[in-house]
């Protein structure tokens, strides 16, 4: 940028100091010519003022003034693959770009860190090796993770969800009193309690401390770290074989999915690994391409899943569709054993249906074009006949739909959700007020835009009074429509 220091990469000069400091240490190198992608060794707290916990790097400092990690200090914040994370092929071939991109969960504290907020390539890709689709741009699991602002038990659908599935799976499994029941990526809990509550042993693995610390105070074991394939070995050492291993909604953020599915199998014996992935399927067939964000470095079918597990010594023998998430599928994998005729049959509709060949997901970049224009057209003829639109729901796919098609407050001047970690808060990149869901009533817009679409039935029976007055409800997936 214009009056730079040359001693500062391109995308980090223009960072006031709480951006720098937080996304990288001064210093900052490296061969990507978007993005640093080294740290220089020595950062002292000085070095960090933050803007919030969703963008530090994993560390806490010393009354020294070192950092208590040094490899979180020297990690890189953001690298580029060149190749397939699914079989390490380097055919990855681009077929659609959203831009660059704020993450998805840096939600703002104040105005002031609004000014130049970082931005990371937000672009998808699919091997043509293996039919993988996914983000080649990786940004370092502790910026992401350290503190998480997602809570699993805000929305009344995901709590009945969860307590669902443990009961579906305690059946399946004859789960008994002394079976061992551990949840990759537990979250607050919500999931691990209900297995508690039928009797079972539960232990969490849950890599953000503040989330983590949430679970343990209501009665729920958690290891607070992140899942490999040697926390693995650790967490089987300390507490023996699980009889089942859950990995709900984490595989799809995972850099090393071999080694993570490796990890789970190393904690069974006879046991299962059950994982929920957002389904490529239901992202194509819904254009639901504001799932898409940095957190999410993989989009599964089935054939790519299963390619993998095969590589982790995983083979699947069943699979469920569910409509969580857009869409997503549970999948059931022992270990030693082939895939079942049913996955089978899943894969081969797979082929026919296009979905591991190229140009379908071209077609699929050609719709998303379509709906921001579509969008962007009805919010702009409404604002122009005087109606005020506001926003229902802050997940992180909605940063990716608010930044791609460029809503700020002049279309949208305010979003309302039900969690309090993100109330009070600026959306990221558009930098929309986060107010609690009283807002919508007391100052009655004209239409809610529901962009957490995958609740829509539970925010308009839980809004129902801004429809008894009037109030109409849009959609943004797959075509805008008002309800």
């Amino acid at each position: 940028p214009h009056g730079a220091p040359a001693s500062e990469p391109r995308m980090f000069a223009q960072c006031p100091s709480p951006w720098r400091a937080a996304v990288a240490p001064h210093g900052w190198s490296g061969p990507d010519s978007r993005l640093g992608t080294h740290a220089e060794q020595h950062v002292t707290a000085a070095d960090v003022d933050g803007v919030g916990t969703a963008l530090r790097l994993g560390a806490t400092a010393h009354e020294s003034g070192r950092w208590q990690s040094v490899r979180d200090a020297v990690a890189p914040v953001h690298r580029v693959r060149t190749t397939c994370r699914g079989c390490g092929d380097e055919a990855l071939e681009r077929f659609l770009s959203l831009g660059h991109q704020p993450l998805a969960n840096a939600f703002l504290r104040r105005p002031e860190d609004a000014e130049d907020e970082p931005r990371f390539p937000l672009e998808v890709h699919m091997c043509t090796a293996c039919s993988l689709v996914q983000l080649a741009d990786v940004i370092a699991p502790e910026v992401l993770y350290g503190e998480y602002i997602y809570v699993s038990g805000t929305s009344s659908t995901m709590a009945a969800h969860a307590a669902r599935f443990a009961e579906d799976v305690s059946r399946v499994l004859s789960l008994s009193g002394h079976d061992l029941v551990v949840e990759v990526a537990s979250n607050d809990g919500t999931l691990l309690r209900h297995f508690k509550e039928r009797g079972a042993r539960v232990m969490g693995v849950e890599p953000a401390r503040n989330i983590a610390t949430v679970a343990i105070a209501r009665g729920i074991a958690t290891d607070n770290r992140f899942f490999d394939a040697t926390s693995a070995v650790s967490l089987r050492a300390s507490h023996g074989a699980a009889r089942l291993v859950v990995a709900n909604n984490v595989l799809a953020h995972v850099d090393d999915t071999l080694g993570f599915l490796r990890g789970c199998a190393h904690l069974i014996d006879d046991g299962a690994v059950v994982v929920e992935v957002p389904y490529a399927g239901a992202l194509l067939e819904g254009t639901e391409y504001d799932t898409i964000y940095h957190e999410h470095l993989c989009y599964f079918s089935l054939t790519a899943l299963a390619r993998v597990a095969e590589r982790a010594g995983l083979g699947i023998s069943r699979v469920d569709e569910v409509s969580v998430h857009g869409g997503s599928i549970r999948v059931w994998m022992t270990k030693g054993s082939a895939h079942g005729e049913q996955a089978r049959a899943m894969m081969a509709s797979e082929q026919l249906q296009g979905l591991t060949r190229l140009d379908t997901w071209r077609a699929f970049a050609v719709r998303v074009m379509e709906n921001k224009r579509a969008l962007r057209m009805l919010l702009e003829q409404l604002h122009g006949e005087g109606k005020v639109v506001v926003g229902y729901g802050a997940p992180a796919k909605s940063s990716t739909l608010l930044n791609f098609c460029g809503i700020d407050t002049t279309l949208l001047p305010f979003i309302v959700d039900r969690n309090p970690l993100k109330v009070g808060t600026l959306t990221p990149g558009m930098h929309i007020p986060v107010l609690g869901a009283d807002a919508l009533l007391a100052r009655e817009p004209d239409y809610v835009l529901i962009l957490a679409w995958n609740l829509a039935d539970e925010v308009v029976e839980d809004q129902r009074a801004h429809r008894d007055r009037g109030g109409r409800f849009i959609l943004p997936i797959p075509s805008p429509r008002i309800m």
